[in-house]
């Protein structure tokens, strides 16, 4: 082989580890940040929620919430949320090389809280599927298992090799139990950004059934450990080629992992950091009580009685009556859910998504006229809402399917 030849395959392999270590550094600066913003909201939220005794707030936001009388679950869901806040903020500090390098007791503590907080990660997962705390089909749930075990057998794997010092395969295991024991976050993110590119297709709100849901609950996992694998592989006895092109998958999933990143922070890691340090009560909290006694319409006059006595100490952001709107979908109170977003209508005529909650809340009532009618003024106050589009097209066609007889062909 000639100089010349030789010099540029060197040249060419130092190019390609270089662009490999870039688009790993930039992987990993993006999906810290990431990680951090995603652990300050959960600790934020759940955790100064918790100190003011509103724990009203956790049900507000989760499909499943705390339960009155469960116990068990009860604490499996606050063990769950608290070590998902542990697990973003300790696990980004335990791949950082320069704290691994200069404080290696603070590294070995850490990733011994690390691997405590991921292990009952999995295992309060797990409790939490099988005991009915966990929305979705049973394939989403076979799905949500699977991570639990991959969770519980990479912490075992990570710990056994540090133990033995086997440093470089406890990296790998390491590394692993990194990605699946933040499938939660990835879930955030990539449902995100199948959003963002595609409009909200694919699921149902009322109850997030459907299957971009199922797509995403196995992917979360699945497909960060194949890009590991592929990243393992590159790094190893490859060509120059090869470790070129992984950098540049790095890159390109990095970028679409940053836009994941935006969109789930603008619409729900944001607000709800901003509802942490709000001090007021929701105004859904005595209306959920009211609805459960004395039915929907004293709830209502609760809220205007309140709006007009109490105005500084309950929230009536136009997202807390929408929040109780899709509580009362998922209950199947939909006469119920739909007394909710008229009353948002009313509060906040001008917002295009109040008329897409209750244009939905009608369709779920069988009313395609109404869910036409509002639809259309939610498509009017703001055009770019492509959900309010794809419903439209959805009712149009199956208002001609019954019109013309012609529900077979559709």
């Amino acid at each position: 082989m000639s100089t010349a030849v030789w010099s540029n395959r060197v040249e060419l392999n130092s190019v390609a580890d270089s662009a490999l270590k870039a688009a790993t550094e930039f992987w990993f600066v993006v999906a810290a940040f990431g990680q951090f913003a995603f652990g300050f909201t959960v600790a934020s939220f759940y955790g100064l929620t918790a100190l003011r005794g509103d724990f009203d707030a956790w049900n507000r936001v989760l499909f499943h919430g705390l339960a009155p009388g469960a116990t068990m679950s009860n604490a499996a869901l606050a063990g769950h949320i608290l070590f998902a806040a542990v697990i973003s903020l300790a696990g980004a500090l335990q791949l950082v090389p320069q704290v691994r390098n200069r404080f290696p007791v603070f590294h070995r503590w850490n990733g011994r809280m690390y691997v405590v907080a991921a292990f009952t990660q999995g295992v309060t997962g797990l409790y939490l599927t099988m005991h009915g705390g966990v929305p979705g089909t049973m394939l989403e749930k076979v799905a949500i298992w699977i991570s639990g075990a991959l969770i519980i057998v990479c912490a075992a794997m990570a710990l056994r090799y540090a133990m033995a010092r086997d440093f470089k395969t406890h990296r790998r295991w390491a590394l692993r139990l990194f990605l699946v024991a933040s499938g939660s976050w990835f879930f955030r993110v990539g449902f995100s950004l199948t959003v963002l590119l595609f409009g909200p297709i694919g699921f149902d709100a009322a109850n997030f059934t459907g299957p971009l849901p199922t797509f995403w609950v196995f992917a979360e996992y699945l497909l960060p450990l194949a890009v590991l694998e592929i990243y393992f592989a590159a790094r190893e006895n490859s060509s120059a080629a090869r470790r070129m092109a992984t950098a540049g998958l790095l890159a390109v999933l990095t970028l679409a992992m940053g836009a994941g990143i935006f969109v789930v922070a603008a619409g729900q890691w944001i607000p709800r950091v901003r509802a942490a340090y709000d001090t007021r009560k929701s105004v859904t909290t005595p209306m959920s009580a009211t609805i459960s006694s004395r039915g929907v319409e004293t709830a209502v006059k609760q809220y205007h009685d309140l709006k007009a006595a109490a105005p500084s100490t309950y929230n009536f952001d136009e997202n807390e009556l929408n929040n109780l709107g899709y509580k009362l979908l998922q209950r199947k109170q939909v006469k119920d859910a739909i007394r909710i977003f008229q009353l948002n209508v009313e509060a906040y005529p001008k917002s295009s998504n109040v008329y897409d909650s209750l244009g939905e809340a009608y369709m779920n009532d069988g009313d395609k006229s109404l869910a036409i009618t509002n639809y259309k003024k939610s498509l009017s106050l703001n055009p770019k809402n492509q959900n309010a589009v794809k419903m439209l097209q959805k009712l149009n066609a199956s208002l001609k399917c019954a019109q013309e007889d012609i529900c077979g062909a559709i």
